[in-house]
């Protein structure tokens, strides 16, 4: 059983393996602190740079911005990610033939919560960021609203 509450099956298949819950901690909570150092400067490009190569041909630097201004413009810090434990809502997925592994959850707090759901893709032994979509939302709320991946053009839903 992680932190998390959710139990992360452990072993290996295809090569890519389940990672464990510190690793699932740490990817997490690095996308975040990443994402917030691009609304707070307004430069999307190390946020671009560190995902996997088809996020990086899917979206330049301004599509990031476009794609998450409205994120921006609430004015919401989330640098408490850095120290808070996610709470994972449904359990990790891994999808062994596209070596992608899929997280859904939320970082508890008042008056906001911050709903996530990041999509990885195992690259060269690495897990790079894939997809990412974070909105912030009261205690229960989880709806996803600000996206972008590298699987199809980003796009914003409402």
């Amino acid at each position: 059983m992680s932190q998390s509450g959710v139990e992360i099956p452990a072993g290996q298949t295809g090569g890519v393996a389940m990672p464990g819950a510190e690793k699932i901690v740490l990817l997490v909570r690095n996308s975040l602190v990443t994402l917030n150092d691009a609304l707070q400067t307004g430069n999307f490009t190390v946020l671009r740079d560190m995902a996997a190569p088809g996020f990086r041909e899917a979206n330049s630097a301004a599509k990031l911005s476009q794609i998450f201004a409205s994120l921006a413009a609430q004015d919401i810090d989330l640098s408490a990610v850095a120290v808070i434990v996610p709470q994972l809502s449904q359990a990790p997925g891994l999808d062994l033939e596209k070596n992608m592994l899929h997280l859904k959850g939320y970082f508890p707090g008042k008056p906001v919560q911050i709903n996530f759901e990041l999509l990885y893709q195992a690259v060269n032994g690495r897990w790079r960021l894939f997809g990412i979509s974070v909105q912030p939302g009261m205690p229960q709320a989880a709806a996803p609203r600000a996206e972008a991946s590298g699987s199809t053009a980003a796009k914003k839903k409402n």
